[in-house]
């Protein structure tokens, strides 16, 4: 595959995912079948699993979808779709991390809404699509470590949007020996403001899928119902 039908092909991988992971509406609904025209651009694998999410949202009656969304990512911390928790928690540091998306999306001209926070996964994959693909890249893998738990986490839960996270992980390289561990870490301890008094996030699932791993709450804070914009 050449360089540009691989970035062709991310592309319209994170742009399908970044639509297909924000909170089902009637404008979701609609935007269905232009997301199964994007699947044309992905690999099959990929296709495949996008195309569960897509059949789960276009077959299931929209409150009841809206509730399962609220209950998958809403209430379960390893469900998270704010990047940044996994690695920092709510700790000070998860501030400066926050600081490093605004600045890269500054940079590179995005405008950010005002009520969207810049590590939620569907404003990253968003940039990455269609902005800066490199930069966006660079940010996934800056937080390989939740993403990747994020995947596992929703495999293991048997959620309909597990295959999103499946094929976003999948655009990304095999994960190295010391991204296994990483993974390992936070779902044993979990993130940083969350070390004593909560039970961990593993269990031993997880150790098996990272062998097979191609690539990757209760939160105080609002969840992004738009999505990508």
């Amino acid at each position: 595959m050449t360089r540009t039908a691989t970035r062709t092909h991310d592309a319209a991988v994170w742009q399908a995912a970044a639509l297909v992971l924000g909170y089902p509406d009637e404008r979701l609904l609609a935007d269905l079948p232009a997301v199964r025209q994007m699947l044309g651009y992905a690999s099959p694998a990929q296709a495949a699993s996008l195309e569960r999410v897509l059949e789960h949202l276009s077959t299931t009656p929209l409150p009841e979808a809206q509730a399962a969304y609220v209950e998958t990512f809403d209430t379960r911390r390893r469900h998270n779709l704010y990047l940044t928790y996994f690695a920092h928690g709510d700790t000070r540091k998860r501030g400066v991390a926050l600081l490093r998306f605004k600045q890269a999306y500054l940079a590179a001209g995005f405008d950010l809404a005002a009520d969207e926070l810049p590590d939620h996964l569907c404003v990253v994959l968003e940039f990455a699509a269609t902005v800066d693909q490199e930069q966006g890249r660079t940010l996934m893998l800056d937080h390989r470590a939740g993403l990747e738990l994020l995947r596992l986490s929703l495999i293991e839960s048997g959620s309909p949007w597990a295959g999103a996270v499946e094929a976003v992980c999948a655009t990304l390289p095999a994960l190295r020996g010391d991204e296994r561990d990483a993974v390992r870490r936070l779902a044993a301890e979990g993130p940083p403001a969350e070390e004593v008094g909560l039970s961990p996030y593993g269990g031993p699932a997880f150790d098996a899928r990272l062998h097979e791993a191609r690539a990757a709450t209760d939160l105080p804070m609002p969840t992004v119902r738009s999505g990508a914009r």
